[in-house]
C-alpha cells in the first residue's frame, strides 16, 4: 500500500505521517529530507525542482516491490505530482491512499509555521508568507482529509488506522 500525505507546510502532516509510520512499522519517505540531501550534494546549478519527487517515486517503487507499505510525506501541490504517485502505485500493483492534512484555523496554522523547529539539517523553514503564496491546486477527487485544528495527531493516526481497516501492517 502507498500512503501519500499532502498539504501545505505547517498543517501537521509530518507529525501525523511519522506517528503512523512508527505505529504501523512502514517505510517513511519525506520529500524535505530528500530535497535537502540533493541541495547538500551541491550538484545542481538551480533549485531542486521536481527531482526530490522523482527520487522519492523510485524509492517508493522499490520498497513497494519488497512488499513494504510506504508512507510519503510531501506537499504534493499539483496534479502532476499526484498523478506520479498514482502511477507508482499502479506500477507496483498496490492501492494508493491519499491523505490531505489541513489546518482550518489560520491563526493556529500561522503560529505553527512561525514557531516550527527545523529537524532537517540545512533546511530553511518556510515563512508564513511563503505558505500563503504556495501553489496548491484543488484536488479533482477529494482525498481523505484531516483537519488538525479539530484533532490531535494521535487522534488523526487512530482515525487513519480505522479508515484503512488495519490494512497497514501493525
Amino acid at each position: 500500500m502507498l500512503i501519500v500525505f499532502s498539504g501545505l507546510p505547517g498543517t501537521g502532516k509530518t507529525t501525523i505521517a511519522r506517528k503512523l509510520a512508527a505505529k504501523a512499522g512502514t517505510v517513511y519517505l519525506r520529500i524535505d529530507t530528500i530535497e535537502q540531501a540533493i541541495r547538500n550534494a551541491d550538484v545542481l546549478s538551480r533549485d531542486v525542482g521536481r527531482s526530490g519527487y522523482l527520487v522519492a517515486n523510485e524509492l517508493a517503487l522499490s520498497n513497494l516491490g519488497l512488499d513494504h507499505t510506504v508512507i510519503v510525506d510531501c506537499v504534493n501541490p499539483v496534479a502532476e505530482s499526484r498523478q506520479m504517485w498514482a502511477e507508482v502505485a499502479a506500477r507496483a500493483g498496490v492501492p494508493i491512499v491519499n491523505i490531505q492534512v489541513i489546518c482550518s484555523d489560520q491563526t493556529e496554522h500561522q503560529r505553527r509555521v512561525e514557531s516550527r523547529a527545523v529537524d532537517v539539517a540545512g533546511l530553511t523553514p518556510p515563512t508564513w508568507q511563503s505558505v500563503v503564496n504556495h501553489e496548491y491546486e484543488a484536488w479533482v477527487t477529494a482525498p481523505f482529509t484531516l483537519d488538525t485544528a479539530r484533532m490531535s495527531a494521535i487522534d488523526a493516526v487512530e482515525l487513519i488506522m480505522a479508515q484503512l481497516s488495519c490494512a497497514v501492517r501493525a
